[in-house]
């Protein structure tokens, strides 16, 4: 360091494949051509490496970070987080700084650039001529819109990320850096105050506002594992030293006043200050120290004469600290980020200062998933509430059916001899079906499907059994001191939920394959006879006699007859419903409404990105249109059990009049004929059955799919993560101690401090702020619309910064209109300190 301010290191990064990333996710995922978004990649790509080469503290880097920000938050309404690109970065601060960090992220991606964006603007204020008023005040723009950016990207983006930042971007971190660029900030004002000649009881509250804006940077240091030591020792300097200048500011206004006593009280206090701040002068630089001791040179002259005009002259008492007032605030700045961040999005169009928003033909990625979970809902509901239960009423039918041994006894006593026609009509339909071929092949196609799906488990599951293998060789090597980090279970305990899940869905689908093949082999017999020749059916059908039955007899078979036909009827309307259902089930096309509901959503929420739930008073409107086919499941019911009661008292009724008549009558032919037409009523099943389960394993082929690739890339980033910290655990060390060591120091120190606390108050509190603001906006970026060449035009020069309101008026200092910042708080003049008040500076 040679300048008495600090400055953020950019991240680093490298060349990636965005463009074709992106054609392929939307080939693989969206029902839309990636040539027609040729042109869009290409603009991507460009901006990106425009974006990651801003290296320099130029302000046409500030347009070309805004543009590419600008459009990743734009596409994440379009993308999913994981786009399938490694975005490789280097951190900026810490003891890492040659392990890069690769996210499949978008917001990933995103945070890099904002942090970028922020170290740009501290860079900008780094280099600025700060020796005059003008420059000063520029400065101070550009460490507000770096504070700006570092608390958006903390509180928007970080907690969209899903996965755990970076230490370099933890929320320590952040906040450190924050308060660094805030504090930076505020000494811009106290240095134009000075400047300008201002009253030094307005310089003092500038003043005391900067130190507590140094010891809150410092606090979060100490808790961050990214800030390095000696920026922690840069703070504490820091922070004494304006604590120092505050007590020395308010003494020269003690002595205008003619209040003594208090100067020299004020002043005493002052050199305790810059003795605290001199004990870091063996890690501070140069520059730092020179201010320190030139301070403490001016404050020890003025203290000599101040006592020796007292003690000779005035003879007022110097009032203890304790009964020193806290000194009032001066805060200028706040953490508010420029608009090209935080409504960047807004800012997109045609004509627009951030030009035209990319990919903006491309269906959002929430319309696909919301398709998805749609289709999903309907086919569950069409499936499961309606269809399920019509074959559920068809199956009591069919069991009631077998039950009374229908139709096999009727059709033995109306036809002796030879095959009952209905019968002959069947087995002519299994025959042209090739029933026993097709049989075999939907096995096969649904043992292929299974075979399939399993390996694709398989080798996710043998992935994650890898990785927990590889994790507990190395946390037995370490030790688990050393190797720190989650073990497998914890770490990807989603996979491994999910592992169990797919576990179960395979048994429970493996243990309803075996059912059905049961079934087969258990009719393999009559289905073999029903698809041969008619000779092989007349053979296992055996001839009754022909006899004369009595009137009562032909009036019951007869009946019974037109109940079986009404059977046959009701079964049939049954089955054309379901086919209508299912139809009516496959036309149901929601994507058109849903485009233009997503319109709708992205015209009116221009800064919310489209989520799968916004849809949802859709869904319900649209299946709303099955409602009359769940309501007519009553009416069905009604019919049946209707039908039902019939079926018994005709049954009933045609027994009682063939007794006695058909006693000589063998049961054989009737056995064989109901053999016949429960394995027909079987084929039937397990063709539906089959089918089931081919669909059900073609489904499951996206989810194994999908579990895969993401144990594949959950896997290889704990994998990079282990030889990250296998790495670290040679060097680390040496850093972990002396953070510890320090920390340590920090808690000693606060001790000691509360302590004397108790004896004696802190003149520099918080008492009262001066409400003042900051600029509402930085200079806005020139639009990209005109750009050619992947050239970039340089953002005008910032505007003046307005006039600043106070509550109590500070003439002739100019500063931004607007609130004050979070540091700023309010105390009654006279309240005695407290040790929660705040900071101590003697």
């Amino acid at each position: 360091m040679t300048s008495n301010i600090l400055e953020i290191p950019f991240r680093r990064t490298q060349s990636v494949n965005l463009s074709a990333a992106i054609k392929s996710y939307i080939e693989s995922k969206f029902d839309q051509q990636s040539a027609a978004f040729e042109d869009d990649c290409r603009a991507i790509e460009r901006l990106r490496n425009d974006a990651i080469h801003v290296v320099e503290p130029h302000t046409t880097g500030v347009q070309r970070l805004t543009v590419y920000a600008a459009q990743l938050r734009y596409m994440s309404s379009k993308f999913p987080l994981e786009l399938g690109v490694d975005f490789a970065w280097w951190p900026a601060i810490g003891y890492h700084t040659d392990n890069p960090i690769t996210k499949n992220n978008i917001r990933f991606e995103l945070a890099n650039i904002l942090f970028n964006l922020a170290a740009l603007y501290s860079q900008l204020a780094f280099t600025n001529n700060r020796t005059t008023e003008d420059g000063l005040k520029q400065a101070a723009l550009y460490e507000v819109a770096a504070a700006g950016t570092l608390n958006f990207l903390r509180t928007d983006v970080i907690p969209d990320m899903r996965s755990t930042p970076p230490e370099d971007m933890d929320e320590a971190t952040l906040l450190s850096l924050e308060n660094i660029c805030l504090a930076q900030a505020q000494e811009c004002f106290w240095g134009k105050a000075v400047k300008g000649g201002m009253k030094d009881g307005t310089i003092a509250r500038l003043a005391a506002c900067v130190s507590d804006y140094y010891a809150a940077a410092g606090d979060f240091a100490v808790k961050s594992d990214a800030v390095s030591t000696e920026w922690i020792h840069h703070l504490n300097a820091k922070h004494h030293h304006f604590a120092a200048a505050a007590q020395y500011r308010q003494s020269i206004d003690c002595l205008e006043k003619r209040k003594y006593g208090e100067e020299v009280a004020r002043l005493r206090d002052s050199v305790i200050c810059v003795d605290e701040g001199l004990k870091e002068k063996r890690w501070i630089n140069r520059v730092v120290e020179g201010d320190l001791n030139g301070l403490k040179s001016r404050v020890k002259e003025e203290l000599r004469r101040a006592e020796k005009d007292n003690d000779v002259i005035y003879l007022l008492p110097v009032p203890p600290k304790s009964e020193l007032k806290i000194l009032d605030r001066a805060n200028m700045v706040a953490p508010k980020p420029p608009k090209e961040v935080a409504d960047g999005i807004a800012m997109l169009g045609k004509n627009s200062p951030l030009g035209q928003p990319l990919f903006e033909k491309l269906v959002p990625y929430a319309v696909h998933q919301a398709a998805t979970v749609y289709a999903e809902r309907r086919d569950r509901l069409v499936n499961e509430s309606i269809i399920a239960e019509l074959e559920a009423m068809t199956t009591i039918l069919r069991e009631l059916l077998a039950s009374l041994n229908l139709p096999g006894s009727l059709q033995a006593l109306e036809k002796p001899l030879g095959l009952p026609p209905s019968l002959m009509a069947k087995a002519e339909e299994l025959r042209q079906q090739d029933a026993s071929y097709k049989l075999k092949r939907s096995v096969e196609d649904t043992t292929r499907l299974k075979t399939n799906d399993m390996s694709i488990f398989q080798d996710g599951l043998g992935l994650l059994d890898a990785e927990k293998e590889e994790d507990e060789k190395c946390r037995s090597k370490y030790g688990t001191d050393r190797w720190s980090r989650p073990p497998s279970e914890q770490a990807l305990a989603k996979w491994w939920k999910q592992s169990q899940d797919l576990q179960g869905y395979l048994n429970s689908a493996g243990a309803s394959d075996n059912l059905v093949l049961a079934k087969m082999r258990e009719n393999e017999h009559i289905l073999r006879l029903l698809t041969g020749p008619d000779r092989d059916l007349e053979r296992f059908v055996p001839s009754s006699k022909n006899l004369q039955l009595t009137p009562a007899g032909e009036k019951t078979s007869s009946k019974l007859r037109g109940v079986l036909n009404d059977v046959s009827r009701l079964e049939s309307r049954r089955k054309r419903k379901i086919e209508t259902i299912r139809t009516k089930a496959k036309s149901d096309d929601i994507g058109p409404a849903l485009h233009a509901e997503a319109a709708r959503l992205e015209r009116e929420y221009p800064m919310q990105p489209v989520s799968a739930a916004q849809f949802e008073h859709l869904f319900e409107e649209r299946l709303e249109i099955y409602e009359p086919d769940r309501e007519s499941l009553t009416s069905e019911q009604e019919d049946q059990n209707q039908l039902t009661a019939r079926l018994r008292e005709a049954n009933t009724a045609f027994i009682h009049a063939r007794r006695g008549e058909t006693e000589q009558v063998t049961k054989d032919r009737e056995e064989a004929l109901q053999k016949l037409e429960l394995a027909y009523v079987k084929y039937k099943e397990i063709v539906q059955n089959l089918e089931n389960g081919r669909k059900f394993y073609n489904d499951l082929a996206g989810h194994v799919t999908r579990f895969r690739e993401g144990v594949r890339t959950a896997v290889a980033q704990r994998r990079q993560e282990a030889s990250e910290l296998e790495a670290e655990i040679g060097v680390g060390g040496m850093h972990l101690q002396e953070r510890k060591e320090l920390r340590s120091q920090k808690k000693k120190e606060q001790q000691e401090s509360h302590h004397q606390k108790q004896a004696r108050t802190s003149t520099v509190g918080v008492v009262g702020t001066t409400n003042v603001g900051i600029p509402d906006a930085l200079p806005a970026p020139t639009p990209i619309s005109a750009r050619a060449g992947g050239n970039v035009h340089s953002p005008p020069t910032p505007a003046v910064i307005a006039n600043a309101q106070v509550q109590t008026p500070i003439p002739g200092l100019n500063v931004p209109n607007g609130g004050g910042g979070s540091m700023a708080q309010q105390r009654p003049r006279n309240q005695a300190w407290t040790p929660d008040m705040g900071i101590k500076f003697g």
